[in-house]
């Protein structure tokens, strides 16, 4: 049987997030910079624990009046020391409870910005591969990041996103646009069939779009997150398309 992994974005001060867990097989938590805490980290180690699914780190821009969705100039040592630095507190945590991460993945505007910047991808991939090189670093299908991570010899996963209106050349529309977050349920099950099998699926302006992907996302801090889990995972389970975490590398 076919499977993809399913992640969300976590530890971002929602209170969905356990439910949600019970829905996906992977997370990211977020490590304290553009949300969250100490209190919310463990809170969400705990969950996924109790969950049996894979843990990873969501280091952003430490930027909580914007939640690290505008990009902060940064040099390339500053970003691997801004990534480092999360990694190292999350992992911490994650050790005081009997967890251990198994992959990172960049959140907001650094996410973004590493799709297509070369240098902050490799500031980042650099980062991960001397904090742990049996880390997955995710990253944007077919971007920059990904490539990056594999340059350092990463495992490296292309993620793609259920819940985000795409532009035809294969980028997320930036939120600040309308429609750019999808509410309606249909369309997110839609996307994401098309994205766990390769189909071709409308742009923002109507141009297909097919996508390889390895991982699939959904926003945490999306309205209609749970709703979403619900209904992608019984469309991919009718599908005959299984749900599960990513392969891990050196384990």
């Amino acid at each position: 049987m076919p499977s993809i992994d399913l992640n969300a974005d976590v530890g971002e001060g929602m209170a969905t997030d356990a439910e949600l867990l019970t829905l996906v097989s992977s997370c990211n938590i977020a490590c304290a910079a553009h949300a969250g805490d100490e209190a919310t980290m463990r809170r969400t180690i705990r969950s996924a624990l109790a969950a049996n699914i894979a843990i990873g780190a969501h280091p952003g821009y430490a930027d909580r009046a914007n939640f690290g969705r505008v990009v902060v100039p940064l040099s390339p040592a500053e970003i691997s020391a801004l990534v480092s630095a999360q990694l190292a507190r999350l992992a911490t945590i994650a050790a005081a409870e009997g967890a251990r991460i198994t992959h990172v993945k960049p959140h907001g505007a650094l996410y973004n910005l590493a799709a297509d910047d070369a240098t902050t991808a490799a500031a980042i991939a650099h980062a991960v591969v001397a904090f742990d090189p049996q880390l997955i670093l995710v990253g944007l299908a077919q971007s920059a990041l990904v490539a990056a991570g594999a340059a350092v010899g990463l495992g490296v996963a292309h993620e793609a996103f259920i819940d985000r209106a795409y532009t035809a050349a294969g980028r997320l529309r930036p939120r600040s646009l309308p429609n750019a977050v999808h509410h309606d349920p249909a369309v997110a099950i839609q996307q994401a069939l098309a994205l766990s099998q390769g189909l071709p699926f409308p742009t923002d302006d109507g141009t297909p779009l097919s996508i390889q992907a390895q991982t699939l996302c959904i926003h945490g801090d999306t309205p209609a997150a749970l709703e979403f889990a619900r209904s992608v995972r019984a469309a991919l389970a009718a599908a005959g398309i299984a749900i599960a975490p990513l392969p891990q590398v050196g384990r």
